[in-house]
């Protein structure tokens, strides 16, 4: 139903971190100052970090420079990349070397991770909360150097969202998240066993946060996309949304024989809508179905190998969009990017414009959420970049009115009337199991269908280190 029996989803998952645009070398963790605000007075934290520190002297972190990955995946993020990032320069493999860390740095980003950021990683179980404040952060401190580098970017976006003009938390969102990813990549590329699943699987959800979250700052960090030809947009395309959250599937799929019995993954599993699709996308009830229109003439004229998957992988994200618009819980709409098949992710990147139009009613779902701080008025900002993808006069303006209208929806967007938002959400059905058998139920499943996926998932992280604008580098 994911399209985990495809072995190519693997291709997806080895992409995350620097700005495409000219800028500065991003500096190391070990190089930046804890004194962040330019006007000399302390950052304010809301008492969920350390204010007014001053720079202490640089000290060796006992933690071992994270060993660079494979050649292949090395390869694959050095292509993926913008050509402005991949003259940069190349890391050293001297995997035993250890990095100059800002220690209070360092302790006022894992403070504010453990007293605030955990909190929005959202979730709708109370047991979720001890899992991101005390059983992850205590995995980490176990030696998974790339989980305890994606709390520490994840933590330093939180608070660069807060504290937007600080540029110390620019550059330890950055250096952090290279870090992470260099490690992670090697990780995956040593094989998913039983000693490190948990962590790879918590690392590939934080990457996904980082993704998502990293789109806030395209302004500040330069475009990643540059404009070219008269119909060009200067508006990159979310793609890095897809490879994050279908690297979370394919880690979950790969792993799962570790990881099934895990209280912490469970618990992460459990704060998750339960999944039920309708897959009559044409049916009277379906809000979306206008999407589908002509669907049949459109991939016809593909190769025959192709074109059932570009008509399955269409019906499927209308469905998963169908799904998402009825649940009261705002989160459900989160499952697209996993969901979708690598094929329809495919159709997004070659810009087929019925599926920028399901991207953009995703986004657009994605309104009940503005308040989340890693979305951050999502839906009016992608939602609007994808619409000027279109040219004038195009015959699929009357299927974006939907999106536009949700997008520029200026009231409360918790209480959009089902007049304007298309429906009245539906409580979800009671199974005959809770909602973790049903999920875990629904996991297995998909998990005993990527049996013929290979060990080593490193490929699929390769499109988002472009997508973000971040690319491996030197902590030290």
């Amino acid at each position: 139903m994911c399209d985990f029996e495809n072995p190519e989803i693997i291709d997806e998952l080895a992409t995350a971190a620097t700005p495409a645009a000219p800028s500065p070398p991003v500096p190391s963790p070990g190089s930046l100052q804890t004194n962040s605000h330019s006007n000399g007075h302390a950052v304010n934290t809301n008492g969920n970090g350390i204010n007014g520190l001053r720079p202490s002297p640089r000290k060796q972190s006992p933690m071992p420079m994270p060993p660079v990955s494979s050649p292949s995946v090395t390869e694959s993020l050095h292509n993926s990349a913008p050509q402005s990032a991949r003259s940069g320069p190349t890391p050293p493999s001297n995997s035993t070397s250890t990095r100059p860390v800002d220690r209070l740095l360092e302790l006022r980003l894992w403070h504010h991770f453990t007293t605030s950021t955990y909190r929005t990683l959202l979730h709708n179980v109370p047991a979720a909360d001890d899992i991101w404040k005390l059983e992850v952060p205590k995995l980490a401190f176990g030696g998974k150097t790339y989980l305890a580098d994606a709390i520490l970017a994840v933590s330093a976006l939180h608070l660069r969202s807060l504290n937007p003009d600080d540029k110390n938390l620019v550059q330890a969102s950055h250096a952090y998240s290279a870090s992470a990813l260099a490690d992670y990549c090697s990780s995956l590329a040593g094989g998913i066993q039983d000693e490190n699943a948990e962590a790879l699987f918590l690392t590939a959800c934080l990457i996904a946060f980082q993704a998502t979250a990293s789109r806030i700052f395209i302004k500040d960090d330069g475009e990643m996309t540059p404009s070219t030809g008269r119909n060009s947009s200067r508006y990159p395309l979310p793609l890095a949304w897809f490879h994050a959250f279908q690297g979370v599937k394919t880690v979950v799929a790969t792993s799962w024989q570790w990881i099934f019995n895990s209280p912490t993954v469970v618990a992460v599993i459990n704060s998750q809508p339960s999944f039920a699709l309708d897959m009559n996308p044409l049916g009277s009830s379906s809000f979306f179905g206008h999407l589908l229109e002509g669907v049949e003439d459109e991939v016809s004229s593909e190769d025959p190998s192709m074109n059932m998957l570009s008509q399955q992988g269409y019906v499927h994200a209308v469905s998963v969009l169908n799904w998402a618009h009825q649940n009261p819980y705002p989160p459900a709409t989160l499952a697209f990017p996993a969901a979708v098949s690598k094929r329809f992710v495919q159709l997004v990147e070659a810009k087929r414009p019925r599926a920028l139009a399901i991207v953009a009613c995703f986004f657009a779902l994605l309104k009940r959420m503005d308040n989340v701080w890693w979305l951050g008025d999502v839906s009016k900002r992608e939602v609007m970049g994808l619409v000027s993808l279109f040219e004038p006069g195009s015959g699929w303006w009357r299927h974006l009115e939907w999106p536009v209208r949700i997008a520029l929806w200026d009231g409360d967007a918790n209480a959009i009337p089902a007049s304007v938002w298309g429906a009245e959400c539906e409580e979800e059905p009671t199974g005959e199991y809770g909602l973790v058998e049903t999920m875990k139920n629904h996991v297995e499943l998909l998990a005993r269908m990527s049996h013929a996926i290979p060990q080593s998932p490193t490929a699929d992280l390769t499109d988002i280190t472009g997508e973000l604008g971040f690319a491996a580098v030197p902590l030290d």
